[in-house]
């Protein structure tokens, strides 16, 4: 039996709120496979936050089991091996950031790995070059810009060599040019080293690259399938106060003036390079 991926199976949780219990999610069952691309959308409050603490045991689940590669996450005997296989950066950077130098900083997972200091070394330096910010490698990263920071904080996770990468709202805190580098090097960390990608976000462009996408609503599974499945239910999604990114909404207006389009562009260049292909 192949026991590689992320099985969640019937997961419920709740929380007690001076003395009411809030439901937060509800009756969650997915299939991650190793080398996916998920998106995992939803407004505020649908639940992203809590469902992403519990892949690598920071929170247990109510009713339901997650198992990692096999592994459940409520067994405590396999905490130390799942956070080695499931990497989460969060929101704020800030959180995740304790070390002066940002070469200690991303040394510092390793290092508790008890890696000999030339296995430290080469993953600080790989680390590094995966997020574009082998010059800074000897600065204080609380100097650093919002950007950069969340940058630092994704290589100090990946110098870990997750099979998981999980990312709570990454872009929460960045302007629009970090914000799209930081898409491109999550992707490029998907596509060149088959890392699995788990992308939370309330932003429907951030999705535009990932392979299957899930919206939650109110803890529960609203919607999944490809972002061009999810996106065209534009109804459904305003329902719940999303809606599609502009380049599709764009689509489903040439396919109603009679342009049908088979491939399924990622941008606004390659829609052209489509359409001037008819």
């Amino acid at each position: 039996m192949d026991n590689q991926g992320i099985e969640i199976k019937n997961v419920s949780k709740k929380y007690n709120n001076a003395g009411n219990e809030i439901a937060v999610l509800h009756d969650i069952s997915l299939t991650i496979k190793p080398g996916d691309y998920i998106g995992l959308m939803g407004m505020n409050g649908a639940g992203k936050s809590t469902l992403i603490r519990m892949l690598n045991g920071l929170i247990k689940p109510g009713e339901g089991k997650i198992h990692i590669n096999g592994m459940d996450t409520a067994d405590s005997d396999n905490m130390t091996s799942i956070r080695k296989l499931v990497g989460v950066v969060f929101q704020n950077p800030d959180n995740q950031l304790i070390c002066p130098v940002i070469e200690e900083e991303i040394a510092f997972g390793p290092e508790n790995l008890g890696l000999p200091l030339s296995e430290i070394n080469q993953r600080v330096n790989w680390a590094l070059h995966a997020v574009e910010m082998e010059k800074m490698k000897h600065h204080s990263p609380h100097l650093l810009s919002g950007g950069q920071k969340q940058k630092i904080a994704l290589a100090s996770i990946l110098a870990m060599l997750p099979s998981y990468l999980v990312l709570d709202e990454p872009f929460a805190m960045l302007d629009p040019v970090s914000r799209w580098e930081l898409l491109a090097q999550i992707r490029r960390l998907n596509t060149e080293h088959n890392i699995t990608i788990i992308l939370s976000s309330h932003n429907p462009e951030d999705f535009m690259h990932a392979k299957r996408l899930i919206v939650l609503d109110h803890g529960s599974i609203y919607l999944q399938g490809s972002p061009r499945e999810v996106y065209s239910q534009d109804g459904k999604l305003a329902a719940i106060g999303l809606e599609a990114p502009g380049i599709y909404q764009l689509i489903r207006q040439l396919q109603q003036a009679g342009c049908y389009f088979s491939d399924n562009p990622n941008s606004i260049q390659e829609l052209v390079e489509i359409i001037c292909q008819k």
